[in-house]
């Protein structure tokens, strides 16, 4: 059987792409696993600085497998949400930026794989929503915390009491997604800015990454301390000295990424 995502390196950039078109990307337990262990192969892989994440086909993700999920019982259904758990965890967590390119629909769990990404790219014909209480359900791999995290608490009761799908320009309004591009368009844009942040100083970009993500949940005092000393950390980094004297020498740096 062939791998549920397929994982292709663009320069500096590694691309996974959700690939059963067939079902809409439906995520079941092997497309997890696969997930978790694609994520792994990166954050072990010191040549890719950022990924992109889409789908092959009309959908980036319908969301989890139902057929494979009706005959669950609640042992079941709660070792597959700490799956989910934890094969977006290892998404949310790799030390580079992670972007999706959302092609098409996104909804339930492939909302919530979206938001387990730095940020969200989409196509004009994208829909996204948490339509889980239409099946009696909830939502199940992050999407009560990560969707308020990202757009607010109001907005992320509406969009998972109510079940309804929003297009892609009300996502961008309300904070969901980043830019709206044309459907041929979206994941060369989202390659291209993958491929832009790739270049930058891969120490600084890591550091801003970690104190963007660990400043969220702290105390403002204490996020300002954690860039104070991230500041300072970078300053002992190879990439700075590049960084600084390419921009003195007016020449594009060379960074190694020490």
């Amino acid at each position: 059987m062939s791998d549920p995502i397929r994982s292709e390196r663009r320069d500096s950039v590694q691309l996974l792409t959700l690939s059963r078109p067939d079902v809409m990307n439906a995520l079941d337990t092997e497309t997890l696993q696969s997930l978790e262990a694609r994520a792994a192969e990166v954050a072990a892989d010191p040549a890719v600085r950022a990924v992109v994440i889409t789908g092959e086909g009309r959908a980036f993700c319908a969301g989890a497998d139902i057929e494979a999920m009706r005959a669950f019982t609640p042992l079941d259904a709660e070792g597959f949400s700490r799956l989910g758990h934890r094969a977006f965890a290892g998404l949310e967590e790799l030390s580079i930026p992670t972007l999706a390119a959302v092609n098409g629909f996104a909804l339930g769990g492939g909302c919530e794989l979206a938001l387990a990404c730095d940020f969200i790219y989409a196509s004009a014909r994208a829909r996204f929503g948490q339509p889980e209480v239409k099946l009696g359900l909830i939502p199940g791999f992050g999407g009560t915390s990560r969707l308020a995290r990202r757009v607010g608490v109001a907005w992320a009761k509406e969009l998972v009491m109510a079940g309804d799908p929003i297009g892609a320009d009300l996502a961008r309004e309300i904070g969901l997604v980043n830019r709206v591009f044309e459907p041929d368009a979206v994941l060369d844009e989202t390659l291209k800015t993958a491929t832009a942040i790739a270049a930058r100083g891969p120490v600084a970009v890591r550091m801003a990454k970690r104190v963007i993500q660990e400043g969220q949940g702290a105390d403002v005092r204490v996020a300002h301390a954690l860039e104070q000393a991230a500041f300072g950390t970078v300053f002992g980094s190879r990439d700075r000295d590049e960084g600084l004297d390419a921009f003195l020498a007016k020449r594009d740096p060379n960074f190694e990424g020490r």
